[in-house]
């Protein structure tokens, strides 16, 4: 049985919908909401079958990705902690939604969310708000392969995961992990491996990153990589 949710410690609980709600109805939400976790390179939502459940993303990250006609997988939206995944989004019932990393998630039965849409407004608009900003991010993602430079490709997608995965909407996280794999980043750019292996090196020789571990990325001059994003 899945643990019961513990809204107190939760990391995302200042970011995510439900933090528009007073205590008293965070609370009777959670009584209806079940954690669940994945670990990398579990499904979330099968592409074709039913979507009957809705979550927030805690921990981790998700891809939403689909096969090509040659059968190559194409990412087509990230998920972020505080992100909102379900039944309510026709996308996610076409899609297969992945985890790129151990994550763990609030699950919520469809009934059980479309009751609370109902009876909080505030979360209703909370979670209107949070897609807008999800399909902005996904245009974005889609906007890299445009870009006309294999270092300005990969820039823009480093410092969009930086954003991503700050908890101000201002300013780029200063240090965070890479959600998906140089292989994975290539088949979103349009690039080779080698080709997003090389301007990675090459944004830190000239200084606008650091590389921290097998996946750590510190940003140590926003402004460059802000501007080789450009």
């Amino acid at each position: 049985m899945n643990p019961a949710l513990a809204c107190a410690e939760c990391p995302v609980r200042d970011r995510a919908a439900c933090s528009v709600l007073e205590p008293g109805e965070r609370d009777a939400l959670a009584k209806v909401g079940r954690m669940r976790e994945l670990g990398r390179g579990e499904t979330l939502f099968a592409a074709g079958e039913p979507v009957s459940s809705c979550a927030t993303l805690v921990t981790g990250a998700l891809k939403v990705a689909t096969l090509d006609s040659e059968g190559r997988e194409q990412i087509l939206a990230l998920i972020h902690p505080a992100g909102f995944i379900g039944e309510f989004f026709r996308p996610f019932a076409e899609h297969d939604v992945i985890a790129l990393s151990d994550s763990s998630l609030c699950v919520f039965a469809g009934q059980a969310m479309e009751e609370a849409i109902d009876a909080y407004p505030a979360l209703a608009r909370a979670l209107l708000r949070r897609t807008q900003e999800d399909l902005h991010a996904s245009r974005m993602l889609q906007a890299l392969t445009g870009k006309t430079s294999g270092r300005g490709k990969v820039a823009a997608l480093l410092l969009g995961f930086a954003q991503a995965a700050s908890d101000s909407p201002c300013h780029p996280a200063a240090l965070f992990e890479l959600p998906l794999s140089r292989g994975e980043m290539a088949n979103m750019l349009g690039l080779t491996i080698e080709t997003v292996s090389r301007q990675i090196t090459r944004l830190e020789r000239e200084g606008a990153i650091a590389r921290r571990g097998k996946r750590g990325i510190e940003l140590a001059d926003p402004a460059l990589l802000s501007q080789a994003a450009a």
